[in-house]
């Protein structure tokens, strides 16, 4: 590839890779973004035949697995409602589970048996909240949600791109606008103008009608629409946060077992993608829970002496200097012991030291938002049992 061509690709993955930040602060914004990203990068790599696209479909997943685990560990900081939240957690494991088999077996149907259904289910909730209270939300209501996304939005998608394996916009070229697939946008709409203009007037309907039913048939809203996530209460913020839980939770605990788990799952698909044949996928696993529980100490041992970090970039700066140590010694370890090869090109080390240091800095954060906000439940429910039970 020329300098074109490596500036194409840097761009269009390092948007993939740092555009998921904006998911915790700007959720439903964030969330689309990625998405369109998601849905135009193969369009955008396709305009520059020197770019190999061989190992695209790894790519996708891999980034795809990325940045939607950046949305779930979003719902820990900003979800409070407890339904919702326990649906997207098992959403995103059964789809984090599927992208893990596929890429073992490269069996196409695996996706569409596991589909993306986390992703629209959290774009959907995050849509709800810009006018509701998500208290209204009860049980049926996220079970009934996520059935109709399943069944009516992801399977059909799920099957167009894997099963039938037909590309939207070679379709939407040849079929609607009457040209090769190597036409221009530009060609296909001079070819049939009128396309485009039935197609704006679609979507202008399904809006019109979408703003009639929120606004005359849906119940009335409790607030006025805000992009930004609700801002968190002053106990779950600084310094206040790791006093509210006191930074006394055992090293070996239900939150680092999980952490563990999604280190390593993720791991294991870039692993296959970005790493040589002979690295098997138990000894990613086994190097990764070996890093979590190293890094784990050292969290620990900053939180209990109230060790704070001015911002989240701050800290993921931080935590990848000090990740970046913890993962030479395991190598020098590992390497030592004959678990695994350590002869990885420098710059796919660092990838995966940013890897390991966005999953467990965000999942560190983020997981003790929402413990402290268990604390804070717990805390006024024993406050209001107080008064009533000294009156009786």
């Amino acid at each position: 590839m020329g300098a074109t061509e490596w500036t194409v690709v840097v761009l269009v993955v390092g948007a993939r890779l740092f555009l998921p930040f904006t998911i915790p602060t700007f959720p439903l914004v964030g969330s689309v973004a990625c998405m369109i990203l998601d849905a135009i990068d193969q369009s955008i790599f396709q305009q520059f035949p020197a770019i190999p696209l061989d190992g695209y479909q790894s790519y996708d997943k891999s980034l795809d697995i990325y940045y939607l685990a950046i949305i779930y560990m979003s719902t820990m900081r900003n979800w409070t409602n407890a339904y919702a939240f326990k649906m997207s957690w098992f959403l995103y494991y059964y789809r984090l589970v599927g992208v893990v088999a596929f890429e073992l077996t490269q069996v196409r149907a695996i996706l569409f048996i596991f589909p993306n259904t986390f992703e629209y289910f959290f774009d959907f909730i995050e849509a709800v909240r810009l006018r509701w209270d998500w208290v209204r939300m009860g049980k049926w209501t996220v079970i009934i949600s996520t059935v109709l996304i399943w069944v009516f939005i992801k399977l059909p998608q799920e099957w167009w791109i894997h099963i039938a394996q037909l590309d939207m916009t070679d379709f939407i070229k040849e079929t609607l606008f009457g040209v090769s697939t190597d036409a221009s946008w530009g060609e296909a709409i001079a070819n049939r103008p009128w396309v485009l203009v039935l197609a704006i007037a679609i979507c202008a309907a399904i809006g019109s009608i979408g703003y009639w039913i929120v606004t005359r048939k849906a119940p009335p809203g409790d607030r006025g629409p805000s992009l930004k996530a609700d801002p968190l209460p002053p106990e779950c913020r600084g310094a206040e946060l790791y006093q509210t839980v006191k930074a006394t939770e055992k090293i070996f605990d239900r939150a680092l077992l999980e952490k563990v788990v999604l280190t390593g799952l993720i791991s294991v698909i870039f692993a296959q993608y970005l790493l040589s044949d002979d690295v098997r996928s138990v000894s990613v696993l086994a190097f990764v829970a070996g890093f979590v529980v190293v890094n784990a100490f050292v969290s620990q041992w900053l939180a209990r002496r109230s060790r704070t970090w001015h911002s989240v970039a701050v800290e993921l700066v931080g935590m990848f200097a000090v990740n970046f140590g913890i993962v030479a010694g395991l190598l020098v370890f590992q390497r030592v012991l004959g678990l695994i090869d350590t002869r990885a090109p420098l710059g796919t080390t660092l990838f995966f030291v940013f890897l390991f240091t966005v999953l467990t800095v965000l999942y560190d954060r983020y997981h003790t938002v929402f413990r402290a906000r268990r604390v804070l439940e717990r805390a006024a429910v024993n406050g209001a049992q107080a008064p009533a039970a000294a009156t009786e």
